[in-house]
């Protein structure tokens, strides 16, 4: 450690330079990119308190300059000489933009996930720029970028994120119903967070949010392959609000829906958060998901084998142990189990066995 410190503060100084001064934005990129793996490397206290500084004015410059350039190509498509060409060279730029706060963001993660609550009063030098971000009349993009980065101030923050609250909270429940997926997902994402990590304060929130998550969840085209990522995490957020933040909502006339929208499959992130709070309520003998004399067990042993034959849930991942322990104990019931067994298909079947056959028995 040692050497690597010594190494990091010959390194840190010259690489906040190259970010400051680099002309070439393919190469700037990769500079954002190497000092957000370097800060989550190597932990809180890594940035001195002059080198945090130098930090937070080459964001608040980068941020401005966003705002400015995004001025200019408005002026540019009003010019008289505004053509198909102008437009291509413009769409490049605005990607580039895009790009550029992707980045940002990721070195905004690093902070977060390695000082949590402790960067708030760096962030607050900057947080107006987010603000703006979320105005309604900015780009899909800017807002989806402006979200994930107050995803991470509720998900590392805490209940201290509530001194945020009147930035982010109406417009993060507003854009889960937004036209675009990226945004929808980046909004559900930030009211998952909010139930699962920002406390009791914000149950009345977190019940303004599930209307629209479920309406999110129900609309027509929600499983379509654009579309189901969203989807997915809106269900997840929705599980994390029942079994977190559950305090002014009602559980069970909930959960009927809840278990309408399983399984979830493609969101290895997330199917962990959906498949253990089912185990909880498995665990805990819940009547409204077993059904009356436990009916509902084959419809819940499919879900189990649809998550693990797709791998929607990773074998490292403690939940699949309690997938197996649950199975195991219908296993003990012959006929239960073969009753379950016989409405899945071979390959939901093999994926069970091998699960099973893959855990030690506790």
């Amino acid at each position: 450690p040692q050497y690597l410190e010594g190494m990091w503060a010959y390194i840190c100084p010259q690489l906040l330079k190259a970010i400051d001064t680099e002309p070439e934005i393919s190469v700037l990129f990769d500079f954002l990119s190497s000092l957000a793996k370097c800060i989550e490397t190597l932990g809180a206290g890594c940035l001195n308190g002059t080198y945090m500084a130098e930090l937070l004015q080459i964001l608040n410059k980068l941020l401005n300059e966003h705002f400015e350039r995004a001025v200019q190509r408005l002026e540019q498509r009003k010019d008289e000489d505004y053509d198909e060409v102008v437009e291509e060279q413009l769409e490049d730029e605005d990607d580039e933009d895009t790009y550029t706060l992707n980045k940002i963001t990721d070195i905004l993660h690093a902070l977060f996930v390695t000082h949590k609550d402790g960067f708030f009063p760096y962030f607050d030098q900057i947080v107006g720029h987010f603000v703006k971000l979320l105005a309604p009349d900015r780009s899909w993009a800017e807002h989806q970028w402006a979200l994930c980065v107050f995803d991470d101030v509720i998900e590392y923050g805490g209940p201290a994120c509530a001194k945020y609250m009147e930035f982010f909270l109406a417009p993060m429940i507003q854009y889960v119903t937004d036209k675009r997926p990226e945004v929808r997902q980046a909004a559900a994402y930030g009211c998952g967070v909010m139930g699962q990590f920002a406390g009791e304060q914000f149950a009345p929130a977190c019940a303004e949010a599930l209307p629209r998550l479920i309406e999110v969840i129900n609309a027509p085209e929600s499983r379509s392959q654009e579309n189901v990522n969203a989807t997915e995490n809106a269900i997840s957020a929705v599980t994390k609000i029942l079994k977190y933040n559950n305090k002014v909502i009602n559980v069970d006339e909930i959960l009927p829906h809840w278990l309408s929208w399983l399984p979830v499959i493609e969101d290895q992130d997330e199917a962990p958060h959906v498949y253990g709070y089912l185990c909880d309520l498995i665990e805990a003998n819940h009547p409204i998901v077993l059904g009356p004399n436990n009916s509902n067990l084959p419809r819940l042993m499919g879900f189990f084998a649809e998550a693990l034959m797709l791998r929607a849930v990773l074998s490292e991942n403690p939940v699949i142990q309690r997938i197996a322990g649950i199975v195991r104990q219908v296993q003990s019931n012959e006929s239960i189990f073969q009753a379950c067994i016989s409405d899945l298909d071979l390959d939901q079947q093999t994926a069970l066995q091998e699960t099973l056959s893959s855990l030690p028995t506790n």
